[in-house]
């Protein structure tokens, strides 16, 4: 790779984020090393500053000594007089029992990453990822079975998490990358685990990929094109997508079957899959949407568990996603006499509950802050009385659960109380004889079971 060109890679995306600070994602090993080092030199003659992300796994013995190594580096380039500092993070915890360990530290190692960018005021992260990576993973998605997302693999720049994630080199192919490592007599690390054949990633490419290249040596650039026409096949299906939902969900999120099923089959499938990422925030399982396929069209009620956590549920001719209820042996036993300050914005655990509220400034149909500094959390126990509405009547909570098509997924959680009166239901929300008039300090609560942040997976309220 010509200094040049190299230089120009990095600095193209960094011209057109116009900011005075980009983020190199660095491991330390030969992509990151080289963009790192092309990042430092065109930043100095742009006048821009360099932040260096390093990510200690805490996965492997040598990850200590890498960092010692990547400190060693930029503290040698500073004096240098390069436009350069460093910032790291150690992952906490592990991962689950069963639990993919590359997944892990790929979630892990992301949300890092956002982090140190965002405290080092860089809204542009680079990542050095090449051609022959991204024909690698569009070869690994078509072995798991992705469909057009997943074969869109990666993408060159995208929005996320208010950063700019960027990938200059996707298109250069990696002996370009080493040709520019041997003139700059840079000195990658080497990762045993990249050695390590139980990952799929390093089986397809210590042996799958030296032979389709010596079968077919355009290999790289072909997967390359696939990617790309899978990335356009992909946004035109989530512009169907969300053409379809705009008429097919409630305002709660729900999907109105209905609706759905004067879809083509095809579109049926295609809004699914939009509706459930968009609830869940992650991709659906092909075996649950086959199966929602083929029995939601028979089924006026119904529950189809979707992972441990959260199940479908269509009750009404809604269909939404929810989450399960732990089992109550699996519980601790909630706190006996439980008062929460919920007067402050911010997400609250509840001990006891699994889940926490989560507290908004308001703009309408909230309570005053001082209203809600000292709430006695209770189970429910039957005979509770909830006014919907300012003109409304306070009815039983079952026929208030029913009035607005709540589920009895959705009816778990506690209830809250302010000095004696019923302020709050997991479903319905805050109570009106609470409301205080528009245009006054108010907040709104949001009970978020397993601790999960409010979307349109919640109920109101």
């Amino acid at each position: 790779m010509r200094a040049s060109a190299g230089a120009d890679a990095a600095a193209n995306p960094l011209t057109a984020a116009a900011l005075g600070c980009v983020a190199v994602a660095f491991s330390g090993g030969r992509d990151s090393l080289a963009l790192l080092h092309v990042s430092c030199r065109s930043a100095r003659a742009l006048g821009l500053q360099v932040v260096a992300l390093h990510i200690h796994h805490g996965l492997l013995p040598e990850a200590d000594a890498w960092l010692r190594s990547a400190q060693r580096l930029c503290a040698r380039w500073q004096r240098r007089g390069w436009p350069l500092q460093l910032r790291w993070a150690r992952l906490s915890g592990q991962p689950a029992a069963g639990d993919s360990v590359e997944a892990w530290a790929r979630a892990g190692r992301y949300a890092a990453l956002a982090q140190l960018a965002r405290e080092a005021g860089a809204g542009l992260v680079l990542l050095a990822h090449h051609r022959r990576d991204q024909a690698e993973t569009v070869l690994l998605q078509a072995l798991r079975g992705g469909g057009t997302a997943g074969l869109s693999a990666m993408p060159a720049q995208v929005l996320r998490d208010g950063l700019v994630w960027a990938r200059p080199w996707l298109a250069q192919p990696r002996e370009v990358i080493d040709g520019y490592v041997l003139r700059h007599r840079l000195r990658p690390l080497q990762d045993p685990s990249n050695l390590d054949p139980r990952w799929a990633r390093n089986r397809l490419r210590l042996q799958v990929w030296p032979a389709l290249r010596t079968a077919f040596p355009d290999v790289e650039t072909a997967f390359a094109a696939v990617a790309q026409r899978a990335q356009e096949a992909q946004a035109v299906l989530a512009e169907v997508a969300a053409l379809d939902l705009a008429r097919l969900q409630d305002d709660r999120g729900g999907m109105r079957v209905i609706a759905w099923r004067q879809l083509s089959p095809a579109r049926q499938a295609n809004a699914l899959r939009a509706w459930w990422s968009g609830q869940a925030g992650r991709g659906a399982s092909n075996a649950l949407v086959a199966r929602l396929l083929v029995e939601i069209p028979s089924q006026g009620v119904g529950r189809w568990p979707a992972d441990g956590q959260t199940e479908c549920v269509l009750y009404r001719g809604v269909l939404r996603r929810v989450v399960r209820a732990r089992d109550p042996a699996m519980n601790p036993a909630p706190a006996p006499g439980l008062v929460l300050d919920l007067s402050q914005p911010g997400l609250w655990s509840v001990p006891g509950w699994g889940g926490a509220f989560e507290v908004r400034e308001g703009r309408k149909q909230g309570a005053s802050p001082e209203h809600l500094c000292a709430l006695q959390v209770s189970a429910r126990q039957g005979g509770e009385r909830f006014q919907a509405t300012p003109l409304g009547l306070p009815r039983s909570l079952k026929k208030q659960f029913q009035a607005v098509g709540v589920a009895a997924a959705g009816r778990i959680g506690p209830l809250l109380w302010a000095r004696g009166q019923l302020l709050f239901v997991p479903g319905l929300g805050l109570d009106a004889r609470c409301w205080v008039p528009a245009g006054e300090p108010q907040l709104t609560l949001c009970w978020c079971p397993e601790g999960l942040l409010s979307g349109p997976d919640q109920p109101a309220g």
